[in-house]
């Protein structure tokens, strides 16, 4: 490899398997020219795997079905990387982020204040929706992703489950940001919220 393809991959491989990245992040390493071409060459090696235009990421591999799809996460953070825009995962995704679902959307919606658009990648769509403040309330934080998740499943049959599962696993950050943001909340989710976060 050349002295700056060496350099990119030594710092993709930093970042470990399903990271997302975009040319941007190595502009400190070369022009964007130069950075172009070095990311094709790794793609074309194999190294690495390109998303879509502008976007790669250097793949998960599973014992049985080898490469994984994309990270949802790591990729919607790198879209988003350098917008200023806020942004967060809703409905089924928020839940199966969380542990609370299986279901694995093939269209997952991302609420967010900044430019709305849709994203392919491959048989996953991303829809970035504009979305009021009041529906972004934790952006971007894993409080935020509890939220939308218990807005999707307000009718479900297995809520106090799902309660139990969130006081269980939700690490005490999150509970404080919880706490924080509360008194904002719908009113029906507020004392369920506060059962999340109680000690």
């Amino acid at each position: 490899m050349k002295p700056i393809d060496q350099s990119i991959f030594a710092r993709i491989r930093k970042s470990g398997d399903g990271s997302v990245f975009s040319r941007g992040q190595f502009l400190d390493l070369g022009n964007n020219s130069a950075v172009g071409v070095a990311l094709h060459r790794l793609v074309k090696a194999g190294k690495i795997r390109r998303i879509r235009r502008g976007l790669y990421d250097l793949p998960r591999t599973h014992p049985i079905t080898g490469q994984t799809a994309p990270n949802i996460m790591a990729t919607v953070q790198a879209l988003m990387d350098g917008s200023h825009a806020q942004w967060q995962f809703t409905g089924a995704y928020a839940a199966n982020a969380l542990g609370l679902s299986d279901q694995v959307p093939a269209k997952v919606i991302v609420l967010t204040d900044g430019v709305p658009r849709k994203v392919s990648l491959g048989k996953l769509t991303l829809v970035f929706r504009r979305a009021a403040p009041r529906n972004l309330l934790g952006a971007g934080k894993r409080a935020g992703l509890v939220i939308q998740a218990l807005r999707y499943l307000k009718s479900s049959p297995d809520m106090t489950k799902h309660v139990a599962k969130l006081k269980r696993d939700l690490d005490t950050a999150t509970k404080k940001d919880l706490v924080k943001l509360t008194s904002k909340l719908p009113a029906w989710m507020q004392p369920i919220a506060q059962e999340i976060a109680a000690k």
